[in-house]
């Protein structure tokens, strides 16, 4: 599998979680935006928009386009 598919595998597994964890409770904004370090939430905005950046940058590579 490539990196590139690996890396939406990922993505959709998170959004799994992340669904999961709103449907049994709900997510208040303050734990979205700025979640305590303890909290399943830590780190899952700067983790999801890393690894979308780059299927980003994967799927211009292999269309030789640019951002």
């Amino acid at each position: 599998m490539s990196e590139k598919q690996e890396l939406i595998r990922k993505m959709i597994q998170m959004q799994h979680e992340f669904i999961a964890q709103e449907q049994q409770g709900g997510i208040e904004q303050k734990d979205y935006f700025v979640p305590d370090s303890n909290q399943k939430l830590s780190g899952y905005r700067e983790s999801y928009a890393e690894v979308a950046t780059r299927v980003i940058d994967l799927a211009h590579e292999e269309k030789g386009s640019r951002r």
